[in-house]
Order: structure tokens, then C-alpha cells, then sequence
């Protein structure tokens, strides 16, 4: 019986979608997840069983309702009999000025990116510790948490509680089953906005040491690792080009 994946935020082409596509060539089954990209989440999981040959089948949930979190991990687990992987890779992200942030721009983000997060990991996180062979949770942080830059300071405390609870999450679920493990990944500039002006990408790139562009590989070659090395738990890892320790400014 082939592994099963559940990737939320994988419908649209963002990095949640190649990592899709790195664990289905790895032979896992992909539970797709959308909230609202039902017509790209129905094309990647006809991708996918063309491409590959696996199972792949679509849930829409709003991830900030507890509600309709609690009612995907069930459904999935009902159609799969299991789930041996979840990443965490669904986020929102938008540039605010300081001066016009508002408690209702915190509170989004919050919402968006650490509940939803956390709800998603205790769900299925429940699931895995009644598996033998447990799972893997794989959480998205930001290398920027580090070294915040301008205009996001309603979306970084909301990345910024992500490795706290990532080793909080490791705690609880290895005390009750040691199979489970729990780990972090902070991008850097991957997949950098088609529509980032274009000064703004030399400049991210510039403040690399490799000094060049990540791409959604990097981040699926993560996952792969932390899926497979059963020595790691309760760890971020940087995937930024060294960003988070450079500064060429």
C-alpha cells in the first residue's frame, strides 16, 4: 500500500503543488487540498495519476475553521486508511505599510498561517499516533523571522510562532507515539512573485551567499529528507541561499 501525503495549499502552482509532485514521483498517494483553487486542485490531481501512476483525490476546507479541519482529516483518512505525511504548506502572505496595519491584519495572518498550522497538526496528528509506523508533519516558517524586512510586520509574528510550535508539536505527539515526528522549514526566495518589480529580485538575490534564485525543488528535497531521516524531530532548517545570515546591505 502506497504512502499517503497530505499537502495543504497544493491545488494553485505554488511550492505546496511541487511538493506534490516530488512525493507522488516518490510513490505516495496525494490528498490535494484547496480552499479556494478548485479548478487547479482538480487539474493536479488528474496530473498527478496520469504522471505517475498514484492516487490522488481533491478536499476543499476554509483551514481556519476548526470545523472544516476536523472534517478534511476525517474524510481523508476515511478515503486513504491513513496518513503517513502532512505538509503544512497552504500560507497567506501580503505586503502592509506599518501605518496602515490594522489588529483585523494581525489577526488574519494569525489565522491564516498559525492556526491553521496548528489545527491541522493536532488533527492529524491524532490520526498518527494510532499508526504504528506514526508520520511525519512537515511545518513552513520564513528564513525572515530571523531578519525581518519592511512592510510585513502583520505577517512575520505569524511565521514567527511557527518553530516554537513545531518543537511544541514534536513534545506532545513523540511522548505518545515516538514514531511521529514533527519538523520546521524556513524558505528563502523561491518562487520569487512574477510580479516583484524587478530591482526587488536582484536585491533578494544579492543578499544570498549562493546568489541565485532558489526554486521549489530545494524545498521538495527538504521535505524528502525530513521524511526519511527518522533521526530529526522538532528542527527548522533554512533553505534560503544562506540568506538568513547574510547581509549584503
Amino acid at each position: 500500500m502506497n504512502k499517503v501525503a497530505l499537502i495543504t495549499g497544493s491545488g494553485a502552482k505554488r511550492v505546496g503543488n511541487h511538493i506534490a509532485h516530488a512525493l507522488a514521483e516518490k510513490g505516495f498517494s496525494i490528498a490535494v487540498h484547496y480552499n479556494t483553487s478548485r479548478e487547479e486542485a482538480m487539474h493536479t490531481a488528474h496530473e498527478l495519476t496520469e504522471k505517475y501512476k498514484v492516487h490522488a483525490a481533491v478536499y476543499q476546507a476554509d483551514l481556519t475553521k476548526e470545523d472544516e479541519v476536523k472534517g478534511l482529516v476525517q474524510k481523508v483518512f476515511e478515503d486513504f486508511g491513513r496518513i503517513d505525511v502532512l505538509v503544512n504548506s497552504a500560507a497567506a502572505y501580503k505586503k502592509i505599510s506599518f501605518e496602515d496595519i490594522t489588529g483585523d491584519d494581525v489577526l488574519f495572518f494569525f489565522k491564516a498561517n498559525t492556526l491553521s498550522t496548528f489545527l491541522c497538526s493536532q488533527y492529524v496528528g491524532k490520526k498518527m499516533i494510532t499508526q504504528k509506523k506514526g508520520g511525519v508533519i512537515i511545518n513552513f516558517a520564513d528564513w525572515a523571522i530571523e531578519r525581518p524586512y519592511l512592510n510585513y510586520a502583520a505577517y512575520f509574528p505569524s511565521k514567527g510562532a511557527i518553530p516554537t510550535m513545531t518543537r511544541s508539536l514534536a513534545q506532545e505527539l513523540g511522548k505518545r507515539n515516538p514514531a511521529v515526528r514533527v519538523n520546521c522549514i524556513s524558505p528563502g526566495p523561491v518562487m520569487l512573485p512574477p510580479d516583484m518589480p524587478e530591482a526587488e529580485k536582484k536585491q533578494a538575490i544579492a543578499g544570498t551567499i549562493v546568489k541565485h534564485e532558489g526554486s521549489p525543488k530545494n524545498i521538495a528535497l527538504a521535505v524528502i529528507h525530513f521524511i526519511e531521516n527518522d533521526f530529526i524531530t522538532g528542527q527548522n532548517i533554512n533553505v534560503d541561499g544562506g540568506r538568513s545570515i547574510f547581509n549584503d546591505e
